[in-house]
């Protein structure tokens, strides 16, 4: 049985290796001289899962990025690209790169800082997010967000949050069913983080305020009478419960817990943990390659 089960988590995997080789992209990893990555990069090309571009010096063109969309002076901007991740972001806003993987040496703070600078959001988009993509034994892929970038986010960030990942969902998993988890199911409660996520569902839609065994329960939704049981994507009110869930459900349910990918910018970037293992590390790349 449980030979059963891993096998849909490899079967998810391959699915999204084989759009990463198919796609091909340019990846920069600034953050090189880390072991893990060196590792990871060597695993990368040998699989075929993207074509790792070395961190270029910096050019003009990057410095004309800079200047034109930042209105920053030259010599702000070629200081400001002196530094690694800066010029990743600026190899990806150029074209010299399709995406950017970062994050084994740099927290999450500066990976947005230099994503958001440099490469900047999608239309449309106010609020970068991040979101992991949960491959459960039992054969359920789901994904959790937001884990682990907005702290308290408010009705219309929770919105954004909400439509990045149903885009990152459809993408990776071919469907998206979304719920906007509270304590409360419908009117059954009631505080600020109900009014949150009411709030939120009024603006995209989508469903909620849920409760989390109502979201993924069939049987228990029917008796609340919403929904259908099916998420498999949970949009977390704030960074506490989205972080605290997706860590039991790795400590407690054995669940690979894929990223966090960021969502919302112009390309593709990604945030990895800072304790990210080698596998982490080629999982999160191809992931991130198959989002673009």
């Amino acid at each position: 049985l449980l030979a059963r089960r891993m096998e849909f988590i490899v079967s998810i995997l391959e699915n999204i290796f084989d759009s990463a080789k198919a796609r091909s992209a340019r990846v920069v990893l600034p953050e090189l001289e880390n072991p893990r990555i060196a590792e990871a990069a060597q695993q990368l090309h040998l699989e075929g899962l993207a074509n790792l571009v070395p961190l270029s010096p910096v050019n003009d063109a990057m410095v004309a990025c800079l200047v034109e969309r930042r209105g920053l002076k030259d010599s702000i901007a070629r200081r400001m690209l002196a530094r690694p991740l800066f010029r990743a972001a600026a190899m990806v806003a150029t074209g010299a790169a399709d995406a950017m993987v970062a994050g084994a040496d740099s927290s999450t703070k500066r990976v947005i800082e230099a994503a958001s600078i440099v490469i900047g959001l999608q239309p449309g988009v106010r609020t970068p997010s991040s979101f992991f993509l949960m491959l459960f034994p039992n054969g359920r892929d789901m994904v959790f967000a937001d884990c682990a970038v907005n702290l308290a986010p408010d009705a219309g960030q929770l919105a954004d949050i909400a439509r990045a990942s149903e885009r990152s969902a459809k993408a990776l998993l071919d469907r998206a069913d979304m719920a906007l988890l509270s304590f409360s199911t419908g009117a059954s409660g009631s505080g600020k983080s109900v009014d949150l996520v009411a709030a939120t569902a009024q603006e995209t839609g989508f469903l909620g305020p849920i409760q989390a065994d109502a979201a993924l329960n069939p049987s228990i939704a029917a008796k609340k009478s919403l929904g259908e049981g099916r998420a498999n994507v949970l949009i977390f009110p704030d960074l506490n419960a989205g972080n605290i869930a997706y860590k039991l459900a790795q400590e407690l349910a054995g669940a690979q817990a894929i990223g966090p990918i960021l969502q919302g910018f112009a390309k593709p970037v990604c945030d990895l943990s800072r304790g990210a293992s080698v596998s982490d590390i080629v999982a999160a790349t191809a992931v991130t390659v198959a989002l673009g």
